[in-house]
């Protein structure tokens, strides 16, 4: 079973993969964690480029290294983890490319589902969730966590440039309202923690603990 958490800034989503890692653990389901970009030495090399990189990224160069990620990723940690049994749940996937370089960046949505296509080879998350909030208090969030550091490439980004990917998820669950559930980020966590976990453990027939 693949599961993918995914939103905005600040909407949450780390939190969310740790504690729904833990819940199925309990379960005694075998459960790998990852994220991206990262997840694999390559990836985490252009996670850091992609975020704090002082050189300029044009869209479709940043289109780019985000699917050379993705690809190693796939080939390297995903596939073979779900060919063994495991669950994979992992913090931002393919819908990401799509609401924050399609949305976000405004390039071409058709052509950014390509070649994101061609990165991740025929694999899909079986369930999705997106942590939805408005762009205020997911900004606000992500200041407060990082406190007095700088912003990365993408929290840094204009208030409009967030609207868009936020509208850019919306829309992708629209389209795929079987695996994406939109989940309302803005409430306690242990109450959005029990949404995802009951959606969850249906999906996967099991009873958590």
């Amino acid at each position: 079973m693949f599961i993918t958490i995914e939103g905005i800034e600040g909407g949450g989503k780390t939190t969310q993969v740790g504690l729904l890692a833990a819940a199925l653990e309990r379960a005694k389901l075998v459960v790998r964690v990852t994220r991206e970009p990262g997840g694999t030495k390559l990836g985490e090399e252009i996670r850091s480029l992609l975020l704090h990189s002082a050189t300029s990224v044009g869209g479709l160069a940043e289109l780019f290294l985000i699917l050379a990620d993705r690809a190693q990723h796939v080939e390297s940690l995903i596939q073979p983890a779900l060919r063994a049994g495991e669950v994979v749940l992992c913090d931002r996937f393919a819908d990401s490319t799509l609401a924050y370089q399609a949305y976000g960046r405004e390039l071409p949505l058709e052509a950014v589902r390509a070649v994101e296509s061609v990165a991740r080879q025929g694999v899909l998350p079986d369930l999705t969730f997106v942590l939805d909030c408005p762009i205020e208090i997911g900004l606000a969030r992500t200041r407060r966590r990082r406190g007095h550091a700088a912003a990365d490439r993408f929290e840094g980004e204009e208030a409009s440039f967030h609207e868009r990917v936020r509208q850019g998820f919306l829309a992708l669950a629209r389209e795929d309202p079987r695996r994406i559930r939109v989940i309302d980020g803005t409430r306690a966590a242990d109450d959005v923690h029990r949404e995802i976990l009951a959606w969850s453990a249906e999906k996967l027939g099991v009873r958590t603990p």
